[in-house]
């Protein structure tokens, strides 16, 4: 069944046509790579769906059932979490207090982080961030840790929130080649394991290609093709519009 429904999804600027009649869906455990070049469409489609923008058409459906005048808050506690290209903690927190902050957050007991923690509650931080692989950093400055273990605690930061479906805005961007395979082997596991959809937007083609279920591509805001990575990959027009004819040959 379809965690996030898009049906006929419109958005305009002025009169720029950002997203046209978009539609697709993301089922329970499964990852949707969407793809395309710069000014395609895809942020203000995220933008959409987590609610920072109003539709001018369409529907985006969540668990069956319309969500697309609530504002980015209820759609959070609906299940819905998110991580950005850039890795987005306080600096100055340790990453177990972020986590902490998350989690109070989407709980609405935020006022509580002055108080101190009990066992339990240190518990679901420190089994969060061994989810992700760090939990021998949980103390430590968010600001003293390396890049790649940002994302990972970004990551653990979106699952305190317990979401149903994650949408990741360039997951791996600003990482190295082998954290990459990485990082997106870790939320493939993760999706699989708590059956959580998975949305995320990428412009490497080998992450996408080794680690996405499917693939939708859009292209002036239009959706031009979705399929299968080896549907993607041999389609003409994707070819031509973003991946460029040699890709096939690759």
């Amino acid at each position: 069944m379809s965690i996030l429904a898009v049906r006929e999804l419109s958005k305009s600027f002025g009169g720029v046509r950002a997203v046209e009649r978009v539609g697709f869906s993301v089922a329970a455990g499964e990852l949707l790579a969407m793809i395309g070049p710069n000014g395609a469409g895809k942020t203000t489609c995220f933008n959409l769906i987590n609610g920072q923008l109003r539709p001018d058409a369409g529907e985006i459906l969540f668990d069956g059932k319309p969500m697309q005048m609530l504002p980015p808050r209820d759609r959070c506690r609906l299940g819905i979490g998110r991580t950005f290209q850039v890795a987005a903690t306080f600096g100055s927190m340790t990453a177990s207090e972020n986590v902490a902050v998350a989690r109070l957050s989407h709980e609405r007991k935020l006022g509580s982080i002055f108080s101190s923690p009990d066992d339990s509650t240190l518990g679901m931080e420190q089994a969060l961030l061994k989810q992700v692989g760090m939990d021998a950093l949980a103390d430590k400055q968010c600001a003293e840790l390396a890049y790649g273990d940002l994302k990972r605690v970004e990551l653990a930061v979106a699952l305190a929130a317990r979401p149903r479906l994650l949408l990741m805005d360039e997951p791996t961007a600003g990482m190295a080649s082998a954290e990459r395979g990485e990082l997106m082997r870790l939320v493939s596991n993760i999706a699989r394991r708590g059956n959580i959809a998975v949305l995320f937007t990428e412009h490497d083609m080998d992450v996408v290609f080794r680690h996405a279920d499917r693939v939708i591509v859009l292209a002036e805001g239009e959706l031009i093709a979705q399929g299968t990575p080896a549907e993607i990959r041999a389609d003409a027009r994707v070819r031509r519009v973003y991946l460029g004819e040699d890709a096939a040959h690759a």
